[in-house]
């Protein structure tokens, strides 16, 4: 079933933050064996169908500029994660979907619907009554967390916008697959740098983390994207809209099983709303 399909794979997915937060790596070097781990094994299954990982130049640029951005999105999101836990750290990448939508209109001319324009300053209530009550008492990391959030929701509206123009521009033989490999690979290659750049280390010296980044990246590149991108065809835009937010629910559930992450009731009803708020702004049509 494609719904069936999609949730499995969005609340795989909505595990990425506890794989970064319960690893003792460096918050880039774990996205990078993330990208890795997961590319390695992505390349291997495109050879395993007899497709080539080198579908000509002009269509594999935008995946490897897709792939910046999104070097970019963990670069932020796993910094976001260890500061303010997995819950609001993925709840505010998700603000992508506003940031989507102006795209839309700034790029392509499009109109913002009704419920874009309910939606966007719904969101920021529900962030401001999430978010201030612990602005203060939690100080510089928590404040720093919440900034880096928002950070990574705009390289994953790039993201998305890049990848769409990476599948769009890609020929009928290169699969998801194949396209989903070489991003990842590109990614890692480009995280290294940035890792090394940032003062931490690639060294892996306990086998739990790498245990844990094995299964982070298979999780996360294939098993997660990989029924998402199955399914989503196969439905309708409301329909994957409700059922893509059980990344960020998923996300704020294991927080609160793993890591006994407290919210006054102020901040419930504050990231109900900015999950009913995502909600309606991927409303958008397809």
């Amino acid at each position: 079933m494609p719904i069936l399909q999609v949730a499995i794979g969005a609340l795989m997915i909505s595990l990425a933050g506890v794989f970064v937060k319960i690893v003792t790596v460096d918050p880039t070097a774990a996205a990078f064996y993330r990208m890795l781990f997961g590319g390695l094994a992505l390349a291997a299954i495109t050879r395993l169908r007899g497709e080539s990982l080198w579908f000509g130049w002009k269509t594999m640029w935008p995946a490897v500029l897709a792939a910046f951005w999104f070097a970019l999105d963990l670069l932020f999101w796993h910094r976001s994660i260890r500061f303010v836990g997995p819950g609001l750290a993925t709840l505010l990448a998700n603000f992508q979907v506003f940031l989507l939508a102006l795209a839309g209109v700034w790029l392509f001319k499009e109109k913002l619907g009704w419920r874009m324009l309910v939606s966007i300053p719904l969101a920021f209530v529900g962030l401001a009554l999430l978010v201030l009550p612990e602005w203060n008492s939690l100080g510089e990391q928590y404040q720093w967390g919440v900034i880096l959030g928002l950070i990574t929701a705009v390289c994953y509206a790039a993201y998305t916008l890049t990848l769409r123009a990476s599948r769009t521009q890609a020929n009928v033989t290169a699969s998801n697959y194949a396209n989903m490999a070489v991003l990842s690979l590109s990614c890692a290659l480009m995280l290294v740098p940035m890792t090394l750049g940032m003062g931490e280390s690639l060294a892996l010296t306990r086998w739990e983390d790498a245990a844990w980044l094995l299964l982070y990246g298979l999780a996360a590149q294939i098993f997660g994207w990989q029924l998402i991108s199955r399914g989503l065809p196969k439905l309708d835009a409301s329909t994957i809209g409700l059922v893509l937010l059980l990344q960020p629910v998923g996300a704020f559930v294991w927080d609160f099983l793993w890591f006994e992450r407290q919210l006054m009731v102020g901040q419930f009803v504050g990231a109900g709303l900015a999950l009913a708020a995502i909600y309606l702004g991927s409303l958008r049509s397809r």
